[in-house]
């Protein structure tokens, strides 16, 4: 009998107490769906909260298996908890998704259908943003800079919405870096990538 993929869910936190529940509803809605498809781990990576962010994972993590939490010590920043999330993923390809529900997980069934495509990294691309126009120009003009400075191409408004597979998560696994930008390491990997157009939320409050 065939295996179903595994994939993991990589969804790093710090004081998302009030986004937590609403997330994972969302999740659990979107994998249901999917589930004859793939299996699925929930791999949580808390950037030491100070809220109640860590309780509401342990609570969820005793009444659903798939739920990991890794919890650090200090804060380590917001790269270094997506590393670490990646380099605890178990699956066949690994999302990672922010906690604050600004990018869909409904778009999830896409990425994968790409990466079964043969798609070794999906991203997504923020087509519009509910941010003013000043930050508009700043973005814009940050992404001009990085297309001067940097070696390799990065796409433009892809932030870390994105789906990698188990090549390539298995050589982040090797990085040593104390202060890591996974957008370039990944696209220095020169994996084959595809963009998924999508419009961004506000960050949700619960």
């Amino acid at each position: 009998m065939e295996t179903k993929p595994h994939i993991s869910l990589i969804i790093p936190v710090f004081n998302e107490q009030e986004n937590i529940r609403n997330l994972y509803d969302r999740l659990v809605n979107v994998v249901e769906r999917i589930s004859d498809q793939y299996r699925f781990e929930f791999l949580f990576t808390d950037n030491h909260s100070t809220d109640d962010t860590f309780m509401i994972l342990k609570d969820l993590a005793a009444k659903d298996k798939r739920i990991k939490v890794i919890r650090f010590t200090k804060n380590f920043g917001f790269q270094a908890s997506i590393l670490t999330g990646y380099r605890n993923a178990a699956g066949d390809a690994a999302i990672q998704i922010d906690c604050d529900l600004q990018d869909p997980p409904e778009l999830i069934p896409d990425f994968l259908a790409k990466w079964r495509e043969g798609y070794q990294v999906v991203y997504g691309i923020r087509r519009s943003r509910q941010e003013g126009a000043v930050i508009s120009w700043l973005r814009s003009l940050f992404y001009r800079l990085i297309d001067k400075l940097a070696d390799d191409y990065l796409p433009r408004n892809a932030g870390d919405f994105r789906l990698i597979d188990r090549r390539v998560i298995d050589l982040l696994k090797q990085v040593d870096d104390s202060h890591p930008y996974i957008r370039g390491m990944i696209s220095a990997f020169g994996f084959e990538q595809v963009g998924i157009p999508y419009d961004r939320a506000r960050r949700d409050h619960g």
